[in-house]
C-alpha cells in the first residue's frame, strides 16, 4: 500500500478521499487555491500546497503547478477525485512521467473512453448495445440537422467530449434544432475546449441506470451492482438510488456483462461507470437498455453503492493502483438493503435554480441511524462562484427503499443552511413525492413535477417569516432594553386599557419590503398577511442585520426596515437586463438599436459551469449595451437596456 498521496481535487471527495487514505496509513497532501486557502479540504490534511489563484484553469486544472506540488511533497501517488483533471489522459501520463502513480484508469482506457462518438464506435464492436444515433466525424450544421430529421425527432445533441450534461440539448422540433446545435457547441467548447457533437435518438422515458465496475491489472474485472440516476434536471442527477427499483436478477446479469466488456474492451483498471439508458415506457427488460458512456473514474454517487455492498470504494481504487489483485469474485458481490443519496447545493429553487454564493452563516447537517453526510464545508465556510456549489451529499441507507427513503426525507428536513440558498427543501419534496415512492419516474420526472416540488404554501411562509419578526421583537432570554426594537408604547408599570395596540410594521424579507401587524398584549403578538406567526418546527438564526428563518419549506432573510435608507429595488426600471449571478458574459446576442419581443434570447451568462439565457422583460428597441462579451460581472449588474415599445426614448 502506498505511503503518501496527493489529492488534486477540492470540496467534500477530497475530505472523503482523505478520510480512507488516513484510515490506511497514509499521509495526505492537499492542494488548493487562493480562494480555498481556509477550506476544509485543506484543514483535514497533514500538509497542503497552494497551486494558484481562484480561477479552476490557474490551479487546479494546471497539470503542472499540480505535479510540482507532488514532487515537493514527494507524493508517492495522485488521486484525481471527479471532475477537474480525474479523466484527462495527459494529468494521467504527466503523474507516471514524474514517477508517481495515477490512482486511475490507463490513459489508452480514459481516451477511448473520453470521446462518446469513438467510445459508441468502441462499444457496437463489443457487442454492447448502442443508441441509434450519428457518431461521426462531419460537423457540418446542415449534415447534422438532415442526420437529426432521419434519426426522427425528439433527439438528443450531445457534446464529443466531456460529460456531466454540459454541451447537451433536446430538440423536439426540427425548427428548433440550428439554435440548439448553437448553444450546446458553444457550451461544448466552453466547458472542454472541444466544440464537436453527436446526435442520438431520445428515449421518451428514459430511465438512468449505470453500473460500477472495477478491474485490476491481473484481468479480474467484476461489477457492483447497479445505481438508479434518473431523477434529474438539466441533465443533473439530484437523487441516486442502489439497487435500482424494477431490477431483476434476469437484467442485472444482463447490464452487468455488457458492463464488464466495455471495461475488458478497453483494458480498464480501477473504478470505473458504464452508463446505460433504459426504455422506462415499457418497464425494465434484458434487451431494453443501452450503452451511452463510460466515467473513467469514481462518481459522485459512489456512496450509494458502499452503503448496499459494504465496500470502501477509494480503498479498492488504492489497492489496484498499487497492483493488488481484486480481494472479491463477482460471486462475493452483495446487495443490502437499499440507499438514496441527495446533492444539496447552494442554489435557489425560487428563481430557477440559479447558484447561490456567500459565507454559511450556519450550517447544521444531519445526524442518525442510517445516515452518512460527506461535506466539503462547515459553518463559516465559503461557498465560491469559481467552483461547483455542492455543499455535501446526504446519503440514508435502510432495510427497504421505503425505510431508506423516509430516513433520507427526514435527515433533509433536520438540514439547516444559513447564508447561501439551498435546495434541501425541494430534495424533501422531490424524495416524499407519492409517485417517486411508489417507483414511477424517469429522467423527466423532476420537469413534470416542478412547480408542485417547488411550491411554497404562502400561508407556511407568512407564519414562518412572523416568527422571525417576534425573534425580533423580543429575542428570547433577553431584557425588553436589549430587544433589537421595542414597542413604542411600553410603559414601566404595564397598565393598559382597552384592545390590544397594534402597529402596522414595515420589515424586509430578502431585501423586499413587506408588511406585518404587531399587536401587544403581555408581549408582541405579530401576524404576517393575516397569518399569526408559528414558531413550531422553524429555527432562527441571528445574523447581521436581522435573523433567518428555516423551516416550514422556506428560508429568509427578515428584518426590520430601517426608514434612513433609499430603496433600490427599482431605479433601473424594468428594462434593465441584469446578471442573475456572478459570472462571465458568453455572448450578447442583440445590438443598440435592435428591435426585440418579450421573452427573446438577448445574452447568455456562464457560471457554477452552467449557461444562463438572459430575457427581454418586454418588447422594445435596445437602448444600451453595458457589458462586453468575456467579460466577468457580479451578480445584479447591468448588461443591457431595454426601450419599452410603449414608452421609446426622448
Amino acid at each position: 500500500m502506498f505511503s503518501s498521496v496527493l489529492i488534486a481535487n477540492r470540496g467534500e471527495i477530497a475530505v472523503r478521499i482523505a478520510r480512507t487514505a488516513k484510515r490506511l496509513g497514509m499521509r495526505v497532501i492537499a492542494v488548493y487555491s487562493e480562494a480555498d486557502a481556509g477550506a476544509l479540504h485543506v484543514r483535514v490534511a497533514d500538509e497542503a500546497y497552494l497551486i494558484g489563484p481562484p480561477a479552476a484553469r490557474e490551479s487546479y486544472l494546471a497539470i503542472d503547478k499540480i505535479i510540482e506540488a507532488a514532487a515537493l511533497a514527494h507524493a508517492q501517488c495522485i488521486h484525481p477525485g471527479y471532475g477537474f483533471l480525474s479523466e484527462n489522459p495527459r494529468f494521467a501520463e504527466a503523474c507516471t512521467d514524474a514517477g508517481m502513480v495515477f490512482v486511475g484508469p490507463p490513459p489508452p482506457a480514459i481516451r477511448a473512453m473520453g470521446l462518446k462518438d469513438q467510445a459508441k464506435a468502441l462499444m457496437e464492436k463489443a457487442g454492447v448495445p448502442v443508441v441509434p444515433g450519428y457518431h461521426g466525424e462531419l460537423q457540418d450544421p446542415k449534415f447534422l440537422k438532415e442526420k437529426a430529421y432521419r434519426i426522427g425527432y425528439p433527439v438528443l445533441i450531445k457534446a464529443v467530449a466531456g460529460g456531466g450534461g454540459k454541451g447537451m440539448r433536446r430538440v423536439d422540433k426540427h425548427a428548433e434544432f440550428d439554435a440548439a446545435l448553437e448553444g450546446a457547441s458553444r457550451e461544448a467548447r466552453s466547458a472542454f475546449g472541444d466544440a464537436r457533437v453527436l446526435i442520438e435518438k431520445y428515449v421518451t422515458a428514459p430511465r438512468h441506470i449505470e453500473m460500477q465496475v472495477f478491474a485490476d491489472s491481473h484481468g479480474n474485472v467484476i461489477h457492483l451492482n447497479e445505481r438508479d440516476c434518473s431523477l434529474q434536471r438539466r441533465h443533473q442527477k439530484v437523487i441516486e438510488e442502489a439497487p435500482a427499483p424494477g431490477m431483476t436478477a434476469e437484467i442485472r446479469a444482463a447490464m452487468g456483462h455488457a458492463a464488464t466488456e466495455a471495461a475488458r474492451a478497453v483494458g480498464y483498471q480501477g473504478a470505473g461507470t458504464v452508463e446505460f439508458i433504459a426504455d422506462g415506457a415499457r418497464g425494465l427488460k434484458p434487451d431494453g437498455f443501452w450503452f451511452m458512456e463510460m466515467n473513467t473514474r469514481l462518481q459522485v454517487e459512489h456512496p450509494v453503492t458502499e452503503a448496499i455492498t459494504g465496500l470502501d470504494l477509494v480503498e479498492l481504487q488504492f489497492r489496484v493502483a498499487a497492483g493488488e489483485k481484486l480481494p472479491l469474485a463477482q460471486s462475493d458481490v452483495r446487495i443490502n438493503g437499499h440507499a438514496a443519496e441527495a446533492r444539496l447545493y447552494a442554489e435557489d429553487p425560487e428563481r430557477g435554480f440559479l447558484p447561490s454564493t456567500g459565507k454559511l452563516a450556519a450550517l447544521e447537517l444531519p445526524a442518525g441511524e442510517g445516515i452518512r453526510v460527506d461535506a466539503g464545508v462547515e459553518a463559516g465556510s465559503v461557498v465560491s462562484p469559481y467552483y461547483d456549489p455542492m455543499i455535501a451529499k446526504v446519503i440514508a441507507h435502510g432495510g427497504d427503499r421505503t425505510q431508506a427513503l423516509a430516513r433520507l426525507a427526514t435527515a433533509l428536513g433536520e438540514t439547516v443552511i444559513v447564508g447561501p440558498h439551498a435546495n434541501a427543501a425541494f430534495l424533501k419534496a422531490l424524495v416524499s413525492h407519492p409517485e417517486f415512492q411508489a417507483g414511477h419516474f424517469d429522467t423527466g420526472f423532476i420537469d413534470r413535477h416542478l412547480a408542485e416540488l417547488t411550491k411554497i404554501d404562502p400561508r407556511a411562509e407568512a407564519a414562518a417569516i412572523g416568527a422571525g419578526v417576534e425573534a425580533l421583537l423580543a429575542p428570547p432570554g433577553h431584557r425588553a432594553e436589549e430587544t433589537v426594537w421595542r414597542d413604542p408604547w411600553a410603559g414601566a408599570d404595564g397598565f393598559s386599557l382597552g384592545p390590544p395596540r397594534q402597529l402596522d410594521l414595515d420589515i424586509m424579507v430578502d431585501g423586499r419590503p413587506r408588511k406585518a401587524n404587531v399587536a401587544w398584549r403581555n408581549g408582541a403578538h405579530v401576524t404576517v398577511d393575516g397569518v399569526p406567526a408559528a414558531p413550531e418546527g422553524v429555527r432562527i438564526v441571528p445574523v447581521a442585520g436581522g435573523v433567518v428563518v428555516v423551516g416550514q419549506g422556506v428560508q429568509r432573510h427578515v428584518a426590520l426596515k430601517s426608514h434612513d435608507t433609499v430603496d433600490v429595488d427599482h431605479l433601473d426600471g424594468d428594462g434593465v437586463v441584469k446578471a442573475p449571478m456572478h459570472g462571465k458574459v458568453l455572448a450578447i446576442l442583440v445590438a443598440p438599436g435592435a428591435s426585440v419581443a418579450k421573452g427573446e434570447r438577448v445574452a447568455v451568462v456562464e457560471a457554477m459551469k452552467m449557461e444562463h439565457a438572459l430575457l427581454a422583460p418586454h418588447d422594445g428597441t435596445v437602448s444600451e449595451i453595458s457589458a462586453e462579451v468575456g467579460a466577468q460581472v457580479a451578480e445584479n449588474a447591468k448588461i443591457l437596456t431595454i426601450e419599452s415599445a410603449a414608452e421609446p426614448a426622448s
